[in-house]
């Protein structure tokens, strides 16, 4: 996306990255009492409820990037999920061992995450301030 481009970025591109954090959202739901475990055990208020609902606001979030409809909105959520979520649960600064490096690297992969959601939440005031 160029200079007065106003153009979507690649679609190639959002789906690669969809496609990664619908695998995620999925894979949430169908572990959900895991999920719910891990989140509570890590000090989440009321879990039951919030990593179900935070669960679907990626799934949500996740297809409005996939097909650019509320762009500036899907992006900002993921990275309100991703701030919220990746401190909380996998905090490996307070872990050992093997559970501190899988920590560490889901940490780090999160990360990343939120930097492609920072390009496309920037991609999408681009292109709504261009319109």
């Amino acid at each position: 996306m160029g200079d007065g481009d106003t153009s979507p970025p690649s679609a190639l591109g959002r789906l690669l990255y969809s496609g990664v954090l619908a695998y995620m959202a999925l894979d949430g739901f169908r572990n959900n009492e895991k999920r719910v475990e891990v989140a509570a055990d890590s000090g989440v208020p009321m879990a039951d409820v919030t990593v179900p609902f935070v669960t679907g606001m990626l799934f949500v979030a996740n297809l409005g990037v996939a097909f650019w409809k509320y762009p500036r909105a899907s992006a900002g959520a993921l990275i309100v999920f991703f701030l919220g979520t990746t401190p909380a649960i996998h905090n490996f600064w307070t872990m050992e061992g093997q559970e501190r490096q899988g920590n560490k690297i889901n940490f780090l992969k999160n990360l990343a995450l939120i930097g492609g959601a920072v390009v496309l939440l920037d991609a999408a005031d681009r292109q709504a301030r261009e319109d």
